[in-house]
């Protein structure tokens, strides 16, 4: 396979593709930490949409959701945020015990 079979800006070293490539972490200035409660899922044929939210129960029969910051992610990019999450969860139960959710329902990809 040639360089130029990669897309630009990624670089593989074809005398060592084992070797991963070095990785640095740099946080802009744009860069926020955020706690949410709410997540909103919208998929089509190109992307995963997630719509992070806060959620509020302002009465027995009301809430309120503030959505602050939506994020797109490929398919496969996606699954493997899937595959971290599963991997980090059973790290998570193993050490504290059993995540129990509350009785799902259908309400169309949210997770409140």
């Amino acid at each position: 396979m040639s360089r130029d079979a990669f897309p630009s800006g990624v670089h593989v070293n074809m005398a060592d593709p084992i070797t991963p490539p070095k990785i640095e972490l740099v946080t802009t200035a744009e860069y926020r930490e955020s706690y949410a409660n709410s997540v909103q899922v919208r998929v089509n044929l190109w992307d995963f949409f997630l719509l992070f939210g806060t959620l509020n129960q302002t009465a027995p029969d009301a809430v309120s959701i503030r959505n602050f910051q939506g994020i797109y992610l490929s398919p496969q990019q996606s699954k493997a945020l899937l595959n971290v999450l599963q991997q980090n969860i059973t790290q998570y139960e193993a050490a504290f015990g059993e995540i129990r959710l509350e009785p799902q329902q259908t309400s169309g990809g949210s997770i409140q």
